[in-house]
């Protein structure tokens, strides 16, 4: 898979385009790419509010939003359609937060999951941040083949906002 680092905001988005040497796809015709122009905001709002547990019913605002204060990463298919999205919240210097995660049904069981936690992994690499968090309630395994751990002290951590 290739991951293309067009960047909105952080860096021009000419420089560092990230593909291969040919400006090809990877040789599976997945790309990822980080230009929010690119995003098919439509079609992320329909997967979150409606197929991801954490975000269902989440309003098209809201995603709209979400979307305009994050880091956006995009998995598209070898056909050009859109199969998986992330986000990253980050000030770019000390901390990222990994959301909003999700692979289309039919595109999952493909290793598309852990190569987008890679790609974001890796992207956030040159920022050198002190931590970089994610929420998750299934999927351990395949954040812990990108480097992810429990935190170590989780009594540390408060929350505002709604409680279960």
């Amino acid at each position: 898979m290739t991951t293309t680092t067009t960047h909105s905001e952080d860096r021009n988005r000419d420089e560092e385009k990230g593909e291969d040497e040919n400006g090809h796809k990877g040789s599976d015709g997945y790309a990822i790419d980080t230009d929010p122009g690119r995003l098919d905001v439509g079609l992320v709002h329909h997967w979150l509010s409606t197929d991801a547990f954490w975000a269902l019913g989440r309003s098209r605002d809201t995603v709209e939003r979400s979307i305009g204060g994050s880091l956006n990463f995009g998995v598209y298919g070898p056909d050009g359609g859109q199969v998986a999205y992330a986000r990253v919240v980050t000030d770019r210097a000390t901390f990222a937060w990994l959301c909003d995660v999700y692979v289309v049904p039919a595109h999952r069981g493909r290793g598309l999951g852990v190569r987008l936690a890679t790609a974001v992994r890796d992207h956030l690499a040159p920022y050198e941040l002190k931590r970089t968090m994610l929420a998750t309630l299934d999927a351990h395994e395949l954040y812990a083949k990108v480097g992810f751990v429990p935190v170590p002290d989780p009594e540390l951590l408060m929350i505002l906002g709604p409680t279960p």
